[in-house]
């Protein structure tokens, strides 16, 4: 939106010539990094104490660790925020006639409402749980498998998407040597899968004071790059074809919305920090696990997204391998599933874990980085 009024304005008057640099998506990334920022900055002080005032506090777990005891009541569904500062800047500052920035909104607001529904039903019941998990599931899968089906089968997509939409990029291999081939159907599930996992996964990691959003940020950085090279021709070559991944031109704009996540993020982790002020509530980290899926598709790194996003992953396994372990056996493998409790209950303070998480996820992402090369 004011991507468009400054670069007609520049066309209108020759002395603005230097608004020539709305063109470029560095700037507008920039741009949209500082603009849902500073939102989250200047809004966040006002928007806490709306929900302290309303008594819109997070219902703590009967069972969880007892230093978590005293979190209840804290405010919650901060997450809110960030989806609307992401929302407008990516529509203040992104090509508007991009089909993949509207798709990649379209799951994020869509997550997001189920986000707040869950939300809204844990405050009414004053209880950990909020809608029942196949309700949140059919709904997150008829989201994403509409815009993934679209995705596959959409007829005024680019070209050069349509020439790779149907194909998945081995990590660590040359994309056009090894691409990896699946049919139709299967491709729309595992895409489906790749979305709606993505989104749970950064749920249950959000249990600790800004322990999502560290590795939210860090995997967007990586994603950012991933669509910046995808979308980049310099002198008429195509820099994602030098390094053999996917190349389509429509994947740049996606480095703006990226640019808004983690703006995003700063303003919230300034009061979601240790001790925190506000909680995301799943009305932030289901639209931005989505978001994370879709960056995945869109950048064709379903694959390579186990490793980058390694954090979720391992989240999400030892969740899986708790219940069947007690289902089959009686027994528990940690002390408390998601593992990050586990080694809160080893004695581990809360920051510790934090920060160590956040350590292993930039570790993740420079491995996930140097694959651009190791092909």
């Amino acid at each position: 939106m004011l991507y468009y009024f400054l670069y007609n304005l520049r066309l209108e008057a020759s002395w603005l010539g230097w608004l020539n640099v709305v063109r470029y998506i560095p700037f507008r990334l920039i741009a949209a990094w500082l603009t849902s920022m500073i939102i989250c900055f200047a809004v966040y002080p006002w928007f806490i104490r709306k929900l302290r005032e309303r008594q819109i506090g997070q219902p703590v777990r009967d069972d969880g660790p007892e230093t978590h005891f005293s979190k209840a009541g804290t405010p919650t569904m901060g997450g809110s925020l960030i989806l609307l500062s992401l929302v407008l800047s990516t529509v203040l500052w992104a090509d508007l006639t991009n089909k993949f920035i509207w798709m990649t909104l379209a799951v994020t607001g869509g997550f997001g409402i189920i986000g707040f529904l869950d939300d809204s039903l844990k405050l009414k019941r004053g209880s950990s749980r909020g809608l029942p998990g196949i309700i949140k599931f059919v709904a997150e899968f008829a989201i994403a498998g509409t815009v993934v089906f679209f995705l596959y089968y959409g007829k005024s997509l680019p070209s050069d998407w349509i020439q790779i939409r149907h194909q998945l990029a081995v990590p660590f291999l040359a994309f056009t040597k090894y691409p990896l081939l699946l049919p139709a159907a299967a491709y729309v599930i595992f895409a489906s899968v790749v979305v709606v996992g993505t989104s749970n996964a950064v749920n249950l990691t959000d249990g600790l004071d800004g322990l999502a959003i560290g590795p939210v940020m860090v995997a967007t950085i990586t994603y950012m790059i991933f669509s910046y090279l995808s979308g980049l021709t310099l002198f008429g070559i195509s820099l994602a074809r030098y390094l053999d991944i996917p190349s389509f031109l429509a994947a740049g704009e996606l480095a703006i919305f990226c640019g808004g996540i983690i703006g995003a993020g700063i303003g919230f982790l300034w009061y979601n920090t240790f001790p925190a002020q506000v909680f995301m509530g799943d009305v932030g980290s289901l639209p931005l696990g989505g978001a994370l899926g879709m960056l995945a598709i869109l950048t064709k790194n379903e694959l390579l997204s186990i490793i980058l996003c390694g954090i979720f992953v391992v989240e999400t396994v030892s969740v899986i391998t708790q219940v069947v372990s007690f289902k089959l056996t009686g027994r528990r493998i940690f002390r408390m599933a998601p593992i990050h409790h586990h080694f809160e209950l080893k004695g581990w303070a809360e920051p510790k874990v934090i920060v160590r998480f956040w350590i292993i996820a930039i570790m993740l992402a420079l491995v996930s980085l140097s694959s651009l090369k190791l092909r």
